[in-house]
């Protein structure tokens, strides 16, 4: 399941990918370009017993000795020792500093006795003199040095035609295999840090609480539904519990969440499944109903409040409680801003706070007998 899932990742992220791939290739090319090519020539001597070993035992000890690893070790520090760096720079006609673009660099063969030395450096001709140079003063050195070894020239070293560095070709394999590692990482966290934003996006938008939406989103949704709606035909409503007013400071916070969560879920089975519900402030919760005219709202908000009218039986504290439901609603006219449409509603529920008779208030753009009593105070 997590495999099937971090490859939707990377089908979404493939641009991640393909860019990060193309960035480190275009890298790789571009300092092979501009690097100054490297050549590396080499060459070989053989470490064995001296001619002027006159008996088998003699030979014999000197075959013993030079499978010592020590002693080839010894043949290839003099190689690599600064009297025979200083003879050659002599013998080339070079100043102290003649040989800073090389490098050199010896090693025993593996089971055998011969020693690999090789230069490295921008002129290969350069590169081959250097070596073929350090492999006679070190044949002339380790000749004066005893008679039991000789280190003799195998194979001299020649220029070198093709640079060991840089290889365009493969360094951009290379950077194909990097940038591709690198891209897929880039696309899982790209993926990751989204929906982690989304999360906290998505947070901002609800009520801790209760899980519906928060005022202020409440209100934006509203001005969407505007937006998109051709008619303009929209309805909402306040649902005020005032039997929580004193309450809701004190109540334990799991009864307050468990009284909230059965409002919701009663909200919720009397709305219809476009209906789209909000906590307005404290003790209230709101409704919007798209495509709702105020008398159809009416009849919505009737059910709403035959429903919220039993008691809730509160376990922890082993008593009732009364949510006394009030309601105020408003339909959208042309002829308001949205701000007065939310401060009808507001009118309706203070409306039906004071009416003890009738709990229920719409506001209506053409009904005749509905009187704004906050426009008369």
């Amino acid at each position: 399941m997590e495999i099937r899932l971090y490859f939707q990742m990377l089908r979404r992220g493939w641009w991640i990918v393909a860019l990060t791939t193309l960035v480190a290739v275009a890298t790789a090319l571009g300092i092979s370009y501009f690097a100054t090519p490297e050549y590396t020539a080499m060459a070989r001597f053989i470490v064995s017993p001296s001619g002027t070993l006159t008996t088998g035992s003699e030979v014999t000890n000197a075959l013993d000795t030079l499978n010592n690893q020590s002693t080839m070790a010894t043949y290839t520090e003099i190689i690599l020792s600064g009297r025979i760096h200083n003879d050659t720079l002599a013998l080339m006609g070079l100043p102290a500093d003649g040989l800073k673009n090389y490098t050199t660099a010896a090693s025993v063969l593996s089971n055998s006795n011969i020693i690999e030395l090789s230069v490295t450096g921008p002129d290969p001709l350069m590169a081959a003199k250097i070596a073929n140079t350090m492999g006679d003063e070190t044949v002339s050195f380790t000749s004066r040095l005893n008679q039991v070894f000789s280190v003799e020239i195998l194979d001299r070293a020649i220029p070198p035609v093709i640079p060991t560095s840089p290889k365009p070709l493969l360094s951009a394999g290379l950077a194909i295999v990097l940038g591709l590692f690198i891209g897929v990482i880039f696309a899982i966290l790209n993926e990751q840090l989204g929906l982690s934003f989304e999360a906290f996006r998505q947070r901002l938008h609800f009520d801790e609480i209760t899980g519906v939406y928060n005022s202020r989103y409440f209100t934006q949704l509203v001005e969407e539904e505007l937006k998109q709606s051709s008619e303009g035909l929209l309805s909402i409503g306040i649902i005020e519990l005032s039997g929580l007013r004193d309450l809701v400071e004190t109540l334990p916070f799991v009864s307050l969440q468990r009284v909230f969560q059965q409002v919701i879920t009663t909200l919720r089975n009397e709305l219809r499944g476009n209906d789209v519900v909000g906590r307005w402030n404290d003790i209230s919760f709101i409704v919007m109903l798209p495509n709702t005219r105020g008398r159809a709202a009416q009849g919505i908000f009737e059910r709403i409040y035959q429903a919220l009218l039993p008691s809730i039986m509160l376990d922890q504290l082993d008593a009732n409680l009364d949510l006394d439901p009030h309601i105020g609603g408003a339909e959208l006219s042309s002829d308001i801003s949205l701000q007065e449409f939310f401060e009808k509603a507001n009118s309706a529920l203070q409306r039906a706070q004071r009416d003890r008779e009738n709990p229920i208030y719409v506001w209506e753009i053409k009904n005749p007998f509905w009187v704004d009593e906050t426009v008369d105070e």
